[in-house]
């Protein structure tokens, strides 16, 4: 008789296997259409947006909440905002947010280079560190000269990373199947 454990791994494995599968898919459709995965993305957190702005307002109704009544109401007003010009304009919304992003390299690229020139003196190879703060500010400066090619290298790399995560469930989930199999 298998015990719990060995009932829920078996369970697990299964789960895996299928996360697998929908992560590979989803990695191979980034990749061969990057264009329409950030649109999907922008849509997906426009749908959670405004689902979460909507259970805001239930929230309201309820005589005691974790926070004031002000304050939810500030969040659900921008939560559905957020989510309702994600869904109707995806691409300004993925647009800002890349904006935002290269802004940030470029911040986090001059701290590395400042943070490099501080500490020259205690560590041993602190080029590496000034390097990728210059490699930051260069993908934050293309990002803001060519958005287009961003959002596209971006929506590439989120493709990359779902298929490697894909792979890795699907080889987990079989390993666990077969040792399932094996008692």
């Amino acid at each position: 008789m298998a015990s719990v454990l060995q009932r829920g791994l078996g369970r697990t494995g299964w789960l895996l296997v299928i996360y697998g599968v929908i992560s590979v898919l989803f990695g191979l459709s980034a990749l061969v259409w990057p264009g329409s995965t950030v649109v999907a993305l922008a849509w997906a957190f426009g749908i959670m947006a405004l689902a979460e702005g909507i259970a805001s307002v239930f929230a309201l109704f309820q005589r005691r909440g974790a926070i004031s009544r002000g304050w939810l109401v500030v969040y659900a007003l921008a939560s559905i905002a957020f989510g309702l010009l994600a869904i109707m304009h995806p691409l300004a919304v993925v647009n800002l947010l890349l904006l935002f992003l290269a802004a940030w390299l470029i911040v986090a690229g001059i701290y590395r280079i400042v943070f490099a020139i501080r500490v020259r003196k205690e560590i041993r190879g602190e080029w590496f560190i000034a390097l990728s703060g210059v490699l930051a500010i260069l993908l934050g400066m293309l990002f803001f000269a060519y958005p287009a090619a961003g959002l596209l290298t971006v929506a590439i790399w989120i493709g990359a990373a779902a298929l490697v995560y894909g792979v890795l469930q699907l080889v987990a989930g079989i390993r666990l199947q077969r040792w399932k199999a094996s008692l």
